[in-house]
């Protein structure tokens, strides 16, 4: 019976993913752009295969291209100032006509049984109604925005209730006051505020550009930045402020509010194209992902080991010892000697780890296990596990620092690393060494 490995390894790739993503809310923010294109029926089938994962999902839908036909129609003129429409009675009705039309467009496209399709007869629930309270943004550069508003709270509460009976909570960018008023909101500003009040696990922008793409000078093309914490995120726009670098519309509209929602406590916020099919389970279930996520601080954390990271090294160590470039562990002396490994991970995904055996009587520490994922092994992680590493040496005592290795002398060597005789090593490790393996014996001093 033939085995489909890349499959399989694909299969089990993605069930750290789906394990971490249940019951965690999502708010997946688009614009009308995404409706009048006719693209939002594949959009369906991703979050409805989220919806069967167990994942709760709010989304923010928009209309500008809806409410811009219509003032057109009635030969109405725009005004934006900072990219806020001037709402006007006028356009008012355009908008909530525009928005309303939208709306209904959309829940009926979710309602649909998704006939001939991997998700057939998994029908979605939609709920939506005034979620949002606003307040106006008022005069803005000498200029009165009118029926433009801002949020000012959103009701957590009656979404949460909705999101607990396996509904769909559906927003429009329209709010309301307490005296009955209606204001015409941003898509940003109503998903960013959303998924703060609701400390959802990600926000999702889907948007034109691929992410936060940075044009450059002496590059032909835009360089995506695949990763931004909110300090490197203000840095980039202080840059396009003074004309070091271009941002493209999107970039400048949806990475403030990214940032925005990162300091407000939401773990992640992805900005991802609108063109490419299947572009949400790209980015959420791959370990590149497939355009920029925001986070409010470094991705990357090392730390010491638990009982509980014991399955996850035990998987990332696996394929080396199965090839012979690792000794091989068994879980119950992998769990007994856990107090020695470290691990480093990358969005909370263990992606490397490495061990300590402290030989007291001779100064002397063994690295032992140093191993990272084949995705990470460009981003440096290996250079800081074994920093790391000699760091806890030294302040044990130890004054050498050595390693047996069949297949990774070269990156021992480079990083300080000499080759020595099996007899320099420890009189309890000289004993316990492995003849068949023949492993290399390098030492650095420390």
């Amino acid at each position: 019976m033939r085995v489909d490995t890349d499959f399989v390894a694909w299969f089990r790739s993605v069930a750290p993913y789906v394990n971490a993503f249940r019951h965690k809310v999502f708010v997946v923010a688009f614009g009308g752009e995404v409706v009048a294109d006719g693209k939002f029926i594949e959009l369906v089938h991703d979050l409805n295969l989220l919806a069967s994962l167990g994942v709760r999902l709010v989304l923010v839908h928009g209309a500008r291209p809806q409410i811009e036909s219509r003032l057109n129609e009635h030969n109405l003129e725009t005004v934006y100032v900072r990219g806020m429409r001037v709402t006007d009675a006028a356009a008012l009705q355009c908008v909530k006509e525009s928005i309303g039309r939208v709306r209904v467009e959309i829940e009926a496209l979710l309602s649909m049984g998704l006939p001939n399709s991997p998700m057939a007869n998994a029908a979605i629930r939609v709920a939506s109604g005034n979620f949002v309270t606003a307040r106006p943004v008022g005069v803005i550069e000498g200029v009165d925005l009118m029926h433009t508003g801002e949020v000012r709270r959103v009701d957590t509460a009656a979404i949460r209730s909705r999101l607990d009976q396996g509904e769909l909570a559906l927003l429009s960018p329209l709010g309301y006051s307490p005296t009955g008023e209606i204001f015409n909101l941003t898509l940003e500003n109503v998903a960013a505020e959303a998924a703060i009040a609701l400390k959802a696990e990600k926000l999702i922008f889907l948007m034109d550009a691929g992410g936060i793409e940075e044009e450059r000078p002496g590059c032909w093309e835009p360089v995506l930045s695949r990763e931004l914490t909110v300090a490197e995120g203000r840095a980039l726009m202080n840059k396009f402020a003074n004309d070091i670098v271009k941002l493209s519309d999107d970039a400048q509209l949806y990475l403030p509010f990214a940032m925005r929602a990162c300091e407000g406590g939401v773990s992640r916020v992805h900005l991802i194209s609108r063109h490419v099919d299947g572009a949400i389970l790209q980015e959420l279930f791959t370990h590149s992902g497939i355009g920029s996520m925001i986070s409010q601080g470094p991705l990357q954390n090392l730390r010491d080991a638990k009982i509980e990271d014991v399955g996850a090294i035990l998987q990332l160590i696996g394929p080396l010892e199965a090839d012979g470039t690792l000794v091989r562990r068994n879980r119950e002396l992998l769990e007994i000697e856990i107090d020695r490994f470290v691990v480093i991970e990358h969005d909370r995904m263990i992606v490397g780890c490495a061990a300590l055996y402290p030989f007291p009587h001779d100064k002397a520490g063994e690295l032992a296990c140093l191993t990272v994922h084949p995705d990470y092994r460009s981003g440096g992680y290996g250079d800081a596990l074994l920093k790391h590493i000699e760091t806890r040496a030294i302040s044990q005592g130890s004054r050498k620092l050595f390693v047996l290795t069949t297949r990774t002398a070269h990156w021992f060597v480079e990083r300080g690393f000499l080759e020595a005789d099996v007899r320099e090593l420890p009189k309890a490790k000289q004993g316990l060494y492995n003849y068949q393996r023949r492993s290399k014996v390098f030492v650095k001093q420390i």
